[in-house]
């Protein structure tokens, strides 16, 4: 099944990112916001983030809205290090399956293509 999905782990707690809103655009000169979830309490989205004729060949990105996660678990500053965490990335087999996790602390991320 051709569909696009993500999870959020926070490694400041060690726990999956429960509540943190996610949004997705379709990049073509302009930007495209094709849907916008908020990760369950396993750090995943209830449903696939794209899935059949809305997954298709192209630039996407998608939106992390960590700040306000870390804003309920710990003390920050005024202007957080890591608000919003923009993953831009190519979609060129949209027959697959592709999988965008995001690690993230208040002061680091990283990601990579799962499966």
């Amino acid at each position: 099944m051709t569909k696009l999905t993500t999870h959020c782990l926070d490694t400041f707690s060690g726990k999956p990112a429960k509540g943190v809103k996610v949004e997705v655009y379709y990049i073509s000169g302009k930007k495209e916001k094709l849907n916008s979830i908020i990760l369950n309490s396993n750090g995943r989205s209830d449903k696939p983030l794209l899935e059949g004729d809305s997954f298709k060949k192209g630039k996407y990105e998608l939106v992390f809205f960590v700040g306000d996660y870390f804003k309920n678990l710990t003390a920050l500053p005024t202007i957080p290090f890591l608000d919003e965490v923009v993953i831009q990335f190519g979609i060129s087999e949209p027959s697959e399956h592709y999988h965008v996790p995001l690690l993230v602390s208040p002061w680091s991320y990283s990601t990579y293509r799962g499966s």
